[in-house]
């Protein structure tokens, strides 16, 4: 039987193409998870190879989607392969328990993992540049403007956060916390 195994990183990821992919290729059941590749920990793959049994066959879209390294890789294969399962990697082909198959399968992992690594590190680069700007600020950009931050949080002497919120957009959670920075900026100031 084919089953199927899908993976995002991030929640807002959209797991969709993924499954309509896995489904079009005959799986009768697909596991799938918005869980980061670079934990071992992954609760649906970790449910998936337990279920697996000799004559199954599991299909993922790309290589990626299946471990989070070379060495990952070529233990859950190795695994599969012991247990009689097949591995299908869309965007490889099948992977066969022959020697040929496993060195085109650590090739390709030794790639996914070398670009895997290329990102992190041009990701690194990229903010270390934008540190050097004056204008750098670490993380998110702030939904609402010091005005409007401002304007709520004088709302706030003759209203409730509820009703604050209302008017502004601004989130009790948001409020307190720019309440808190005020305070702090107030005493340094002092």
């Amino acid at each position: 039987m084919k089953y199927g195994y899908a993976r995002v990183s991030t929640a807002s990821q959209d797991l969709e193409s993924q499954v309509k992919v896995l489904e079009k290729e005959g799986c009768k059941e697909i596991f799938s998870e918005k869980f980061t590749g670079t934990k071992a920990d992954r609760p649906k793959f970790k449910e998936i190879l337990s279920f697996l049994k000799e004559g199954d066959t599991l299909v993922v879209t790309k290589l990626d989607r299946f471990a989070r390294s070379t060495e990952d890789a070529i233990k859950t294969v190795k695994v599969l392969f012991a247990k009689g399962v097949k591995v299908h990697i869309l965007n490889m082909g099948l992977i066969e328990d022959t020697p040929t198959g496993r060195l085109i399968f650590n090739i390709m992992s030794s790639f996914a993992e070398f670009e895997r690594d290329m990102i992190i590190e041009r990701t690194r680069e990229g903010k270390a540049i934008a540190k050097l700007r004056d204008d750098f600020k670490e993380g998110r950009p702030r939904k609402h403007s010091k005005q409007q931050v401002q304007h709520a949080l004088m709302l706030l002497e003759t209203h409730t956060y509820r009703e604050v919120e209302a008017k502004t957009g601004i989130t009790k959670r948001t409020l307190i916390r720019r309440k808190n920075e005020q305070r702090i900026i107030n005493k340094i100031d002092q």
